[in-house]
């Protein structure tokens, strides 16, 4: 089982919404394992999430919803990261997993990298708002310290009550640049009537925590990126370095270096990226 297999300083937390479908029992079952769990009837998802958090004591903070799945290598993957790289706050993968209802792997994407400058750019919304983007934040694959966390408050706001990761995303940025790890970390479970299928309502949540940000850092989108973004040059070899260069964003990448030694380590690496086919990535060294 993943509970025995898993490293001892583990907080399990569950938290079910009052439930009648048998999960109960199965909970109980594995009640040895878990840190804190509670049934009960909450305010919507993310009071729930915030319920689940607030119990929670170590130093490296996420969720999991329930039908979501992580890769058997996440959790190492991560505390690993987190305790050689220091400079780390929150990181997630540029590899999103897509599962289907069975648990098969259907997608897994590849993000060219996550930057400040492109999510106040809004190169992260849903595609529902904005057919052009870099990609997504994708919610199952993300992890902080507790530090960012309480610099932000402790907490989910309910004010989005599709989008409250994507506002969570957008206070973080505040405080830390994202991190990007360049190997699948989770992913998210397609089934029938999922919330994430109301992407119109999410995506203008979404749009509204963006503005709210903006106006906070006093941002516009840089209309000469929108003119390279578009632009069909940046698809030739022969400008393409220039104009991701001077136009493109600029992300943090974590890699894994002397990976066929036992001296391997994670090192950050600097890479310039616009985000389209053809135009994904310059890394740097």
């Amino acid at each position: 089982m993943f509970f025995i297999q898993s490293p001892t300083n583990l907080e399990y937390i569950i938290i079910d919404g009052g439930s009648t479908d048998g999960s109960i029992e199965i909970i109980k079952k594995y009640e040895k394992y878990l840190h804190y769990w509670c049934s009960e009837e909450d305010d919507g998802h993310y009071d729930g999430i915030n319920k689940g958090l607030s119990h929670a004591t170590g130093e490296i903070m996420a969720w999991l919803n329930s039908d979501d799945l992580y890769c058997p290598w996440a959790l190492r993957t991560v505390a690993s990261v987190f305790s050689q790289l220091s400079e780390v706050e929150w990181l997630t993968t540029l590899k999103p997993i897509i599962w289907d209802w069975q648990g098969f792997c259907l997608h897994v994407k590849t993000i060219p990298g996550y930057s400040k400058e492109g999510f106040l750019d809004g190169r992260y919304l849903p595609s529902a708002f904005r057919e052009q983007r870099i990609g997504w934040i994708q919610q199952e694959s993300t992890f902080w310290k507790r530090s960012l966390w309480e610099k932000i408050g402790g907490y989910i706001s309910l004010d989005f009550p599709l989008a409250g990761d994507f506002d969570l995303w957008s206070r973080f940025y505040q405080y830390s640049d994202l991190y990007g790890v360049d190997s699948p970390l989770g992913g998210f479970r397609s089934q029938h009537q999922q919330k994430s299928r109301q992407i119109k309502t999410y995506s203008q949540e979404a749009q509204q925590s963006l503005e709210k940000l903006r106006e906070k850092l006093e941002w516009s989108p840089n209309k000469i990126r929108d003119i390279a973004f578009n632009s069909s040059l940046c698809r030739l070899p022969k400008f393409r370095g220039s104009i991701i260069k001077n136009y493109g964003y600029c992300g943090q990448k974590i890699i894994r270096r002397n990976a066929d030694s036992s001296d391997g380590f994670w090192q950050i690496r600097p890479s310039f990226f616009l985000g389209f086919p053809g135009c994904i990535d310059r890394d740097t060294i």
